[in-house]
């Protein structure tokens, strides 16, 4: 299906090969994940593809790609778009129409299909992906789930032999993650579709995938069979390395295969539920206190009678499914929006009256795209640029330690926006941080981030949280609550579901638990760790 031989690609301004000597062969019906560091060459890999590179990329290539035969490098992305699906990280930039039957159709009118078999294609796209029930809906009115099911349908809808997919859960909570790796299974399964999909969350990818490629600085690195190749990545998921531990054999890809371990050990495990209390503290006594707060959209409420605590030296995580308002509290929190009714309270003081720019010299932001705040030419300059806007002095020595704090010592005078995605997201960490707010507001602080970018900026908060901060953290990255949060506060339909300590709150909410807790029901552990060291030998 896929033959790629001594490919060697360089963007237009790159000073090294995004792709260096690849050579790969991948099977009809194969399903195989494509994972590595930022800027290991994943994306560039998939987009050649389907000829975006170099047709709509530019720069220099050699070698061969040939897709079902045809040469993808002669041939370019307007033919290869008849055999080759291709789904981008975000839906949103890839639809054309508002309505989902009329975004599936979208591209089989424009290869001139007779109405009759259009729709015809359209109700099995539908139907194969579970869509059937929101047909009619504007896009607008759909989960995230919902809208990246409609982009696999979009790129499906021509029947190609190939669907690739860069990073196609990293936007969704783990449900709707769930629920897109189960229909790209499907289609692999029932129709036979060839997969090939990029990603930097391995942990319930495994399962559905037949082969693991692993990049690093443009070359395959390791190409096998998924538990040949998992055990040798520098991290992988907790079921794994606690798998590793045990001696589990053969190696368990998901909690479901593990559970066999725990069962055939004699283990059944369950717990009592311990309902968590809501503490009234007075607001002297937080970095952050959210009473009663409202919100809505056009008169549709969004967060309805919101209680929420953050104390100095504490990572609250605030969990949910996508569109539940997670966003849209936190910028009620900084000024950006007003609450329609309820009070904010940072570091002691009311946030009423108060303008987004005083709000922030005590609360540093970092919404979901690092890039927003990114504007100066050197990353040296983008601090000073933070310190000038918030009339604070500071010194280039105030600066460059803080660049060192943060790893960036070596990039202070690098563009910001060349940089890694890692690196950009350390960069405008820098900006809100500069001021040294008591609390810290982070938006999917570690999406799109490889394992060892988000082990560093752990460890970064880390030592900010020993120092006094504190942080509010909306995330769907559970191995990252599991490791980093205090408590938790889960959000549904704009209200508090729940809220508690971690270990209290997350086994009652599978879906968003970590892998081991989900192993083990009912010991509140969160992490390999928990788990190794609270297992006495008797019990194992």
């Amino acid at each position: 299906m896929i033959r790629i031989e001594h490919l060697t690609y360089t963007y237009p301004d790159g000073s090294q090969p995004a792709l260096q000597d690849v050579s790969l062969q991948i099977a009809a019906g194969e399903f195989v994940l494509v994972a590595g560091p930022s800027g290991s060459g994943k994306s560039t890999l998939l987009r050649c593809l389907n000829g975006l590179v170099p047709h709509f990329s530019g720069g220099q290539i050699s070698g061969h790609v040939l897709v079902g035969g045809k040469d993808v490098i002669a041939l370019g992305p307007t033919v290869l778009s008849r055999y080759v699906g291709f789904v981008f990280q975000s839906p949103e930039a890839q639809a054309v129409l508002d309505e989902v039957e009329a975004e599936i159709a979208f591209g089989l009118e424009n290869v001139g299909m007779s109405p009759e078999k259009m729709r015809k294609r359209v109700a099995e796209v539908l139907a194969l992906l579970n869509l059937e029930g929101v047909r009619k809906r504007p896009l607008s009115t759909l989960s995230g789930g919902e809208r990246q099911r409609v982009a696999i349908g979009s790129a499906i809808a021509l029947r190609p032999r190939l669907l690739v997919l860069d990073e196609p859960t990293s936007q969704l909570d783990p449900e709707a993650a769930r629920q897109v790796m189960q229909a790209v299974s499907r289609l692999n399964r029932q129709v036979g579709l060839t997969v090939v999909l990029a990603t930097h969350r391995l942990e319930g990818m495994l399962p559905y995938a037949d082969r693991l490629i692993w990049l690093e600085k443009g070359r395959i690195i390791h190409n096998g069979a998924v538990p040949d190749v998992i055990t040798k990545l520098p991290e992988a998921p907790p079921v794994i390395r606690l798998a590793q531990k045990k001696g589990w054999y053969p190696l368990p890809l998901s909690v479901a295969e593990a559970r066999q371990f725990i069962i055939e050990e004699g283990r059944r495990l369950r717990a009592k539920f311990v309902q968590p209390v809501t503490e009234k503290l007075p607001p002297h006594e937080t970095c952050l206190l959210v009473q009663n707060l409202s919100f809505g959209w056009n008169g549709r409420p969004v967060l309805r009678d919101v209680n929420l605590v953050v104390r100095p030296g504490e990572a609250v995580a605030l969990m949910g499914h996508n569109g539940v308002g997670k966003t849209t509290l936190l910028r009620c929190v900084v000024g950006l929006l007003s609450p329609q009714s309820g009070e904010v309270w940072v570091n002691g003081r009311s946030v009423n009256g108060r303008s987004v720019a005083e709000i922030c010299r005590d609360v540093g932001y970092l919404p979901q795209n690092p890039d927003d705040l990114l504007f100066a030419e050197t990353v040296r300059e983008e601090i000073a640029v933070t310190l000038r806007n918030h009339g604070v002095h500071g010194t280039i020595e105030t600066i460059d330690n803080l660049l060192a704090e943060l790893g960036l010592s070596e990039l202070a005078d690098a563009y910001p926006r060349d940089l890694s995605v890692g690196q950009r997201q350390r960069v405008a960490l820098g900006t809100v941080v500069v001021t040294r707010p008591g609390l810290l507001l982070l938006d999917e602080p570690t999406r799109g981030l490889d394992t060892e970018a988000r082990r560093r900026l752990i460890a970064i908060w880390q030592k900010w949280l020993a120092e006094g901060m504190g942080l509010l953290i909306v995330t769907h990255d559970v191995e990252l609550v599991a490791r980093l949060a205090h408590r938790v506060v889960i959000l549904a339909d704009g209200q508090v579901a729940a809220t508690g300590k971690t270990a209290e709150i997350l086994p009652h909410f599978p879906q968003f638990a970590p892998q081991i807790t989900r192993l083990f029901p009912g010991q509140h552990w969160l992490t390999v760790a928990d788990a190794l060291t609270s297992q006495t030998d008797k019990e194992v």
